[in-house]
């Protein structure tokens, strides 16, 4: 079990971006893996190669669907044992 938190970038004016990254975020729901959307990245949880594969699928979609080029920043927390998104953030939930 992996945690990969990435942040999809499209290089669009601001007036595009949200209507794209949206689109990209859409990858991720329709997925089925556990996710959280934040502020400045989306954090998917699952088997890695899975993940990976959700991430791939979000950047050619926010590259194909109007951009034509897309700027992808990744973070992987990949854990023999396995790793939550849950146990890494509980103690800061109210």
């Amino acid at each position: 079990m992996a945690i990969v938190e990435f942040t999809v970038i499209p290089a669009v004016s601001e007036e595009k971006i949200y209507e794209i990254v949206d689109k990209a975020i859409k990858v991720v729901i329709d997925s089925g893996l556990k996710y959280e959307v934040g502020a400045n990245s989306t954090t998917v949880e699952g088997p890695l190669d899975e993940v990976l594969t959700v991430v791939m699928k979000a950047h050619a979609v926010a590259r194909d669907e109007g951009s034509g080029r897309v700027f992808t920043i990744i973070k992987i927390d990949d854990k023999v044992t396995g790793v939550t998104i849950e146990e890494k953030i509980e103690k800061y939930r109210k």
